[in-house]
């Protein structure tokens, strides 16, 4: 039961959470943003609308961690976040304003860190740690070298060059009486069973007597010992023998620098340079992060032990649901999701009564392919919400603007189409980034391969050259294949990917090809044979998915999407550019699907992890309607800066693609707010572009990378920038972007506010980022993880009872208008939670000169109906003098078209306290319907007209 701490009490006197989230709204925590500072902006939550706070990771993080995925400690709740009873404050919070809590969880790895207590045991005992299989450690490794032991590739320096420079010291912790190697912040634990040779040989046998760790002993007497000896190594620290041992293996010496190295051979790891990590790693990672180790949590006692925190909160109804982080890195995604749900069903019933009720809502972090689908039966509510991000930002795009953008991206780029750009960077990804994970895929096949007489004769190289053709044409990020074989949907996927795989690999190596597909899913590994053939499919299984997954996040998000830029507000996770937009009539085809198999969901716009905020998408999304406007803006901007561009090596620096990228998030994320002469707003700005250009310059690796950056060209790249935002060298620039925003910005404000309305109204659970309540004109992160001033914005909210829409649609830059609508929506999803979770969706025709334009639905439940109408392309839409409010011309003649069971009714509108809509002939004209707000909700009680 829950502990009665500080009135965190949950009782059923209070609101019970709803046990369908009816909008959610995400938070980043961290040091700066505690548990605390959340508790105080729940007030303003409750007031907007928001059913259930969305936490991003509470459980012991790296010390001074800004986001929370880097976990040290799956056994306590992050102290810096305020610990457990910040928690119970934040939850007594919620429960007193009947809402719940959604908490992001990282099944997939942890962190390295000093405070890591699981990962000091794994060196400090070796494969002999409970910890050993915690981690997805590959002890077998084909390196002789590294056979039993870890790499741990964090010298800056080559191992022997640390060593000579002295920077590698022994050290004794006289706090738990440990030992171990220091480079600056790093600590290297000493293996338990050197213990007593050092003592001994450091003429201290009485001490060394204490470990006892000799002959083969059960492991908790060892351990004993070992924590017996560790106490009388503390108590003797000042001892001069102590002092005595150090400094023998003090590097200064020559002597001492043997025996420092001769210790460190006998250790349960192998010290090496970090350049030596992509090559020789014998551990998985998450990506290429070297200090995130990646967890075994296909074994149900790492599962439990991952999760046993997070369970608990779940029995005593702390939280209520689960977001699950990069659910494709796990080894068997479904089984993990199908073993998390039934635990999660058998502690329901141990859930308080003021708890809400079962079942708890999880859903995973997933980005599907165009025709992909994600599984039923893995018994989750749905992604997280990027499919939906595609599906109304590919909307939003003006399919009539492709041909001419395209053209203007080929003047600039070069001919190549995404698709040809994913491919390449597909193969440099695998091969550079990854070559230690892409060898141990191809051991493993070429494993299977010496295994039987009839394909003993293919060589490793030949595998290997199979393998990268597979992961090249790769369309999703993974397939799901475990003993059971292959879905209908991964057969699909393969067939796919081995037909392309035929036509690029060499003539003679197709057999190869057909029967790695064999070997990777083509035939049941439970029909391979013996358990050792079976075991053998199965490794090569795993580890070909883990690594087409990691292959696909970093070539296509962080490497492809850097090097094509046809129009950035494509470029995002979980889209594919080579989509330019997306007809209403597949919009309606998947929002339909959606309400069939996941009604539950998650829809977002923005994420902490997005490339562009919301609002710049929206903004950008406008090019596809003036691209000829856009281009002749360019080519003035580009004639104005050439002077600007520094000669370097075969070309210029800023190159033309890395210049035209940057325009696109000059003109997609100009504060509203910013004046053409505020030099110093224009300096910051800047500072901030540059933030984005920097790394948009390192992901993108055609001048350099994060191993080896360019810092000659990036030096040119930000020079160009700060200087064409120095007023003081050149005020008319910023004069014509002003000029230029004058004519989109509009129409971007009124995109970002129909993707908002469709985000709270199609089926699902609407998601809102932290600050996207006003307009989110964000960065890639850091940017997106700013500061949210939510005293402004209660302050707003408690300003919009006085002030009508009308009114903040004319002053729409301060983001009110947002808000307001935001409010509105949750508002009447709140009135009306069955009408969302179970109501039909029916597309609805607009006819008129608007139609091509406009995109509309009803959804409706037992009487209760609603009827939504937004606009897709904007420009031209607007009244010019009066904001966001549509041109009353531009909508004469169009008018809305009613089935036959609406036609009847009396409908108003949701976004304002206005008269009643208007019906004729079962139509409703929209003169009517978008009045004052250039989109429309509209409601009925069953009542006719």
């Amino acid at each position: 039961m829950i502990a009665p701490e500080q009135n965190a009490r949950i009782d059923d006197e209070r609101p019970i959470p709803p046990q369908v989230p009816r909008g959610s709204l995400r938070l980043q925590l961290h040091r700066g943003y505690d548990f605390d500072a959340a508790t105080a902006t729940v007030p303003y939550l409750h007031a907007l609308g928001v059913s259930h706070l969305f936490a991003s990771p509470i459980l012991a993080a790296r010390p001074g961690s800004a986001h929370g995925y880097d976990v040290i400690d799956h056994d306590r709740i992050n102290p810096e976040l305020g610990g457990e009873d910040g928690l119970r404050r934040l939850v007594a919070a919620l429960r007193r304003h009947g809402m719940g809590l959604i908490v992001d969880i990282v099944p997939n790895h942890m962190a390295i860190d000093n405070g890591n207590r699981r990962w000091r045991d794994m060196l400090e005992w070796g494969r002999r740690s409970p910890s050993a299989d915690f981690f997805d450690i590959d002890w077998d490794s084909t390196d002789a070298a590294l056979r039993g032991r870890v790499l741990l590739p964090f010298l800056g320096e080559p191992y022997g060059e640390a060593l000579d420079a002295g920077a590698l010291r022994l050290h004794l912790d006289a706090a738990d009486g440990r030992l171990h190697v220091a480079y600056y912040e790093h600590r290297f634990p000493i293996a338990a069973e050197q213990y007593p040779l050092l003592l001994e040989a450091a003429g201290m046998p009485v001490l060394a007597a204490r470990f006892r760790l000799r002959g083969s002993r059960p492991r908790d007497a060892l351990r004993r010992a070992f924590d017996d000896g560790r106490a009388a190594l503390t108590a003797a620290a000042g001892d001069p023998g102590v002092a005595k041992l150090l400094q023998a293996y003090d590097a200064v010496t020559d002597a001492g620098r043997s025996r420092l190295h001769e210790l460190l051979e006998r250790q349960h790891y192998r010290l090496a340079w970090w350049r030596s990590a992509a090559d020789q790693i014998n551990w998985r990672r998450f990506f290429d992060i070297l200090e995130l180790p990646a967890l075994r949590m296909q074994d149900v006692p790492v599962f439990e032990a991952a999760h046993a925190t997070i369970f608990r909160l779940y029995a005593e109804g702390l939280i209520d649901g689960l977001r699950i982080d990069h659910v494709d890195g796990l080894a068997d995604p479904r089984r993990y999701c199908r073993r998390l749900r039934l635990r999660l069903q058998q502690l329901q019933a141990q859930r308080p009564p003021g708890a809400a009720p079962g079942p708890a809502y999880v859903v995973v972090e997933k980005i599907l392919a165009p025709r992909e689908r994600l599984a039923r039966d893995w018994l989750v509510d749905g992604t997280s919400g990027y499919t939906f991000m595609n599906e109304v930002g590919a909307l939003l795009h003006d399919p009539a603007g492709e041909a001419a953008l395209t053209q203007l991206w080929r003047t600039i780029g070069g001919d190549r189409g995404f698709d040809e750009e994913e491919r390449r960077a597909r193969r440099y990804i695998a091969l550079e980034l990854f070559p230690a994970e892409f060898n141990a895929c191809a051991h493993a096949l070429h494993t299977i391969a010496r295994s039987q007489p009839h394909w003993r004769d293919w060589p490793l190289a030949a595998v290997r050259r199979v393998l990268a053709e597979l992961l090249a044409h790769f369309p999703v990020y993974r397939t799901y294949v475990d003993d059971r074989g292959r879905s209908a949907a991964d057969a699909a996927i393969m067939r796919e990917v081995t037909a392309a795989a035929m036509r690029s690999c060499r003539p003679g190596e197709q057999a190869l090809v057909t029967l790695v597909d064999r070997w990777l899913g083509g035939e049941r590994p439970s029909q391979a044979g013996p358990a050792k053939q079976r075991r053998m499919r199965l490794r090569a299984v795993a580890r070909f998915q883990q690594l087409t997954s990691r292959v696909a996040a970093k070539a296509v998000e962080d490497t492809a999407f850097y090097r094509h830029g046809r129009l950035l507000s494509r470029n995002e996770v979980g889209a594919d550019p080579a989509q330019f937009s997306m007809s209403a009539g597949d919009f309606h085809r998947a929002a339909r699907l959606r309400g069939q198999r996941y009604p539950r969901a998650m829809l977002t716009t923005a994420t902490h992890d997005h490339k562009r905020g919301e609002d710049v998408r929206a903004r950008l999304s406008v090019l596809s309607e003036c691209p000829q406007r856009w281009a002749e803006a360019v080519e003035r901007w580009s004639q104005r800066h050439a002077p600007l561009r520094q000669p370097y090596r075969d070309g210029v620096a800023p190159d033309d693609i890395d210049q035209y990228m940057l325009y696109q998030m000059m003109v997609g994320c100009w504060p509203l707010t910013l004046q053409p002469h505020d030099a110093d707003g224009l300096a910051a700005f800047a500072e901030r572009l540059w933030q984005w250009q920097r790394k948009a310059i390192r992901e993108a690796k055609r001048h350099g990378n994060w191993i080896d950056p360019d810092t000659q060209y990036e030096a040119h790249c930000e020079r160009w920038l700060r200087s064409v935002l120095d007023v003081r060298r050149d005020g008319e620039f910023p004069r014509m972007v002003e000029d230029f925003l004058a004519t989109i910005a509009p129409a971007g404000a009124a995109k970002g506010l129909a993707q908002t309305l469709l985000r709270m109204t199609v089926p699902g659970v609407p998601d809102l980022y932290q600050g996207a309540d006003f307009w989110d004109l964000s960065m890639v992160d850091p940017d997106n993880r700013r500061a949210v001033d939510f005293a402004a914005r209660d302050a707003a909210l408690a300003q919009a009872g006085v002030t009508s829409g009308t009114a903040q649609l004319e002053r729409w830059q301060d983001g009110a208008i947002k808000q307001r609508l935001i409010a509105r929506v949750l508002g009447y999803r709140a009135r009306h939670p069955a009408l969302f979770e179970r109501g039909s969706y029916r597309p609805l025709r607009v006819r008129g000169p608007l139609s091509s334009r406009m995109i509309a639905f009803a959804r409706s439940l037992d009487g209760q109906a609603i009827v939504v109408v937004v606009p897709r392309f904007t420009l031209g839409l607007l009244d010019e003098h009066r904001g966001l409010r549509p041109d009353a011309a531009a909508l004469a003649g169009s008018e809305l078209v009613l089935p036959r069971p609406l036609a009847q009714r009396r409908w108003r509108p949701v976004l304002d306290d206005g008269p009643a809509v208007p019906t004729a002939h079962g139509c409703i004209a929209l003169n009517a319907a978008l009045c004052p707000w250039p989109l429309a909700l509209l409601t009925t009680d069953g009542r006719e007209a």
